[in-house]
């Protein structure tokens, strides 16, 4: 892990740390996707379950999970997981039940109305990731606020094991959450799935959740086709910092980033050279037991960095270029600072907000920008699960008062049929 004391060299690194998914992409990934979408598209439900079985080592069948099995599933769970979910279920929904946009009407002096409405798409598709971990809680991050949006059908799809088994708690939260159906596929073939519908999988209008490189291809060729979230890569952590703060909890903080996954990146500015050393011994340290301790090495190693700032306006600057994902402010003024950050997916502030609390809990959306996209935009929230229709009625006097400008508008770009289609109704 490197310690820097130069703004330039920082600069740098954080731009290298922050284009770090394309070390992994190579010219392959699209064609073997496209492949795959395409044989889905034309064979069904036949190429998701060829790929199940090459990629995923299982046979799929039946494909869907049985709402006996997810009603089961929450009644084995522990009672006190059990809590634990219902917990964050309700902070997560009355967060998000704040989200819902309003729909407006605006009438014109001479009668003219425009209006905005807002409604949910019909149905949608979540992309739960299996392999290195089992996420509950991203189940509810993204069903939840497709439940509040109106969404009628809600289908998820999320990778079995080698036995073709979805996490217990996976499916218990999807029972929580209302799901009905859920399907044991993952990869490239379950979004193609959900793009262009098998004889068991309905078509989809928009998809969400994150996944590996494959399901990332995937979301962005299909994209058009239906909507998407976003294209979510390898999570981060930028810690801003001063003396003030406690080096095992900064240490704590960027090693819950970096067990992730080996593409994480864990990031620290600090005003205090001290500081950087101590972090970065008591990382080292906290590695030794660690059970995902091969994930954290490669992590801090390859994406890890600490940078040692003059002062906290620099701190502010060099987190602003980086836009993390997830930005915790640990400084004695750490709402001065809070007004400088322009470029952050979610903002955690002082000693008792560490990130985990938003990835489960807090009620704010743990699906956020990655990879610098934090610069123009946000996290999932309900209007990912809407669309919004525009709606004009002009009345005869509407028109006329504005027939005149409407003509010299179409006239000036060279669109005589567009400027006809007013005068025409005033020729009689």
């Amino acid at each position: 892990m490197k310690i820097l004391n130069n703004k330039k060299e920082a600069i740098q690194e954080l731009k290298r740390i922050s284009s770090r998914t394309n070390s992994e992409k190579n010219a392959n990934i699209n064609t073997i996707v496209e492949e795959i979408l395409q044989e889905v598209k034309n064979y069904g439900d036949i190429a998701v379950k060829k790929y199940t079985k090459k990629f995923d080592g299982f046979n799929p069948d039946p494909m869907q999970v049985s709402e006996n099995d997810l009603r089961d599933s929450w009644d084995e769970i522990d009672s006190n997981l059990k809590r634990s979910l219902e917990l964050a279920h309700s902070r997560i929904k009355k967060f998000h039940e704040k989200e819902i946009p309003s729909s407006f009407t605006i009438k014109g002096e001479h009668g003219d109305i425009v209006q905005r409405r807002w409604r949910p798409v019909k149905n949608a598709g979540i992309y739960i990731p299996g392999g290195r971990a089992a996420y509950p809680s991203t189940v509810l991050m993204n069903a939840i606020p497709a439940t509040v949006a109106g969404v009628e059908e809600i289908v998820m799809v999320s990778p079995g094991n080698k036995e073709g088994k979805i996490n217990k708690t996976v499916l218990a939260a999807a029972h929580l959450s209302g799901i009905k159906k859920v399907f044991r596929i993952g990869g490239a073939q379950a979004i193609g799935a959900l793009a262009f519908g098998t004889n068991l999988i309905n078509k989809v209008d928009v998809i969400t959740g994150p996944g590996n490189i494959y399901v990332t291809t995937a979301k962005k060729i299909i994209y058009g086709l239906t909507g998407i979230d976003s294209l979510a890569g390898p999570s981060e952590i930028l810690i801003i910092a001063d003396e003030t703060a406690q080096s095992t909890h900064i240490a704590s903080d960027l090693l819950a980033q970096a067990e992730h996954d080996p593409l994480a990146s864990a990031i620290l500015l600090t005003t205090s050279k001290n500081q950087a050393k101590e972090v970065l011994e008591e990382l080292y340290k906290n590695m030794d037991d660690h059970p995902r301790k091969e994930i954290c090495m490669q992590s801090i190693k390859n994406w890890g960095l600490i940078v040692i700032c003059e002062n906290h306006e620099s701190c502010i600057e060099l987190s602003n270029n980086f836009a993390p994902e997830h930005l915790e402010i640990l400084t004695i003024d750490s709402k001065k600072i809070l007004e400088g950050i322009e470029n952050a997916g979610a903002i955690f502030i002082g000693k008792w907000t560490p990130e985990a609390v938003g990835d489960y809990l807090a009620g704010p959306n743990h699906t956020l920008p990655t990879s610098g996209n934090s610069r123009f935009s946000g996290s999932l929230g309900v209007e990912t699960f809407m669309k919004n229709t525009s709606i004009i009625e002009f009345n005869e006097e509407s028109l006329k008062v504005n027939s005149l400008d409407i003509v010299n508008l179409a006239k000036s770009e060279g669109l005589h049929s567009h400027a006809n289609s007013v005068q025409i109704r005033f020729k009689d």
